[in-house]
């Protein structure tokens, strides 16, 4: 069996409705998980995503902030809509999906930022990002004959060297610093999760999935990280086929600053 999911901080899915529509026309993944939606849960175009074939849709949103959004055309169940922090904002859900007779856990996450200065003491922006990452801890895979799981998201972290356009000149830059990094591969590792994206793809490879609104030219200063991802556990990255960063999206008319990536698997 072939099944496909997608991941992409769409930055406003009302504003944004046609480039998710276009994705939907030219990939076709069987779910999509979006974050930052921007949008309060009345106001969800589900009708748009009914009439394209996807009627299953869970939401988790807020109005002008954050939201996370899990798309499929056939039925999830909603397991969770955790909080984290104590902070009641829309970050996380998770969903069961069936597919080649297993039943699959998808977490769905957006991670906080985590504002512009890299210090715990002086910026509480940063101290959440570090305390959302630690509480992730405790999501770990699910795995065995009938079962496993998938964390996807904008995770806001570019975990290895050659996951920026210069390691050199964003050590000090928050989504690369060393207190994050060593934190979330930590989280990653200690969950059993395997990072896909670098599965079959050298450490020395640059991946971006995100450019800058600020570039003047983002295409041609290339000046990427890769803050989108997508983990499983280790029995389902057995079947991966593929992993795909549409990165030609960034182009597209009034974009998100991230890519959809899209990983495809056969059961």
């Amino acid at each position: 069996m072939h099944f496909s999911i997608a991941t992409w901080n769409i930055n406003s899915v009302r504003l944004r409705l046609p480039l998710v529509e276009r994705l939907i026309l030219e990939r076709a993944p069987d779910v999509i998980c979006l974050q930052e939606t921007k949008c309060p849960d009345d106001l969800f175009p589900f009708e748009r995503f009914h009439a394209l074939g996807y009627r299953h849709v869970e939401i988790h949103g807020q109005k002008g902030y954050h939201g996370v959004a899990t798309i499929a055309r056939r039925p999830i169940e909603v397991v969770e809509r955790r909080r984290f922090c104590e902070i009641a904002d829309s970050r996380h859900i998770s969903v069961r999906f069936e597919a080649g007779g297993r039943s699959i856990l998808i977490h769905n996450f957006y991670v906080p930022a985590g504002g512009d200065v890299p210090d715990p003491e002086i910026n509480p922006k940063f101290r959440h990002k570090l305390d959302f990452v630690a509480e992730m801890n405790s999501i770990r895979t699910e795995q065995g004959g009938s079962s496993g799981s998938i964390l996807v998201g904008d995770l806001n972290i570019a975990p290895q060297e050659h996951d920026v356009w210069s390691h050199k000149q964003l050590l000090g830059v928050v989504s690369h610093t060393p207190v994050e990094t060593e934190a979330f591969e930590q989280m990653r590792k200690g969950g059993g999760w395997v990072d896909l994206m670098r599965l079959n793809v050298s450490r020395e490879q640059k991946i971006y999935t995100w450019w800058s609104y600020r570039a003047a030219d983002w295409a041609l200063s290339d000046r990427g990280r890769r803050l989108d991802h997508i983990w499983s556990s280790g029995n389902l990255a057995q079947g991966l086929r593929s992993i795909d960063i549409v990165r030609d999206a960034r182009g597209w008319e009034r974009p998100s600053d991230h890519v959809p990536v899209i990983a495809r698997f056969d059961f």
